[in-house]
């Protein structure tokens, strides 16, 4: 891997494969599924898998617009998640960040950037991509060991049983 010669640190055009990702096809429209995650109401019912849930959600789909929420669990867990958008294009892609607070300001030990991307197809479903990016193995492999593949892949079960009562 090439490294700049003024930032040792830095790797240009290089990405790592520190990822972890999630596919799914759901019976429902770009346009559903980008309801059911930027509208609070809507997201506090599906985002965490059961028997945690989701309170306090605040959605603004916008470049550098917050993306908060505070998950509860079953034995009196409370962990709170702030973060930011970095890029919305409305019902096919976005991508969030807790590196930084709404005002650019690194905000501690980043964790992750996530990315969700709805491919339309030809059927009327909507494939669903999600994509957890990690600074780091360790951290990825913290990520997978906190449960990624089974806590992500229930929450998108509880959005597919969502998107079922949704009208389109």
């Amino acid at each position: 891997m090439a490294q700049d010669a003024e930032n040792p640190c830095h790797t240009p055009g290089t990405a790592h494969g520190h990822e972890l990702v999630l596919r799914r096809v759901f019976d429902a429209t770009p346009d559903m599924i980008w309801k059911a995650w930027m509208e609070p109401a809507l997201l506090q019912q599906w985002f965490c898998p059961r028997p945690w849930h989701v309170v306090d959600a605040v959605i603004e789909p916008r470049p550098g617009g917050r993306f908060n929420f505070t998950m509860h669990g079953p034995d009196g867990e409370v962990m709170p998640n702030s973060g930011v958008f970095l890029e919305v294009i409305p019902q096919r892609k976005w991508t969030t960040t807790d590196a930084f607070t709404p005002d650019w300001k690194p905000a501690g030990m980043p964790f992750m950037v996530a990315t969700v991307e709805l491919i339309p197809l030809a059927d009327g479903q909507t494939e669903y991509v999600a994509t957890a990016r990690h600074w780091n193995e360790a951290t990825m492999k913290q990520h997978e060991a906190m449960g990624f593949h089974e806590g992500w892949g229930a929450a998108a079960d509880q959005l597919a049983e969502l998107l079922k009562e949704m009208k389109p």
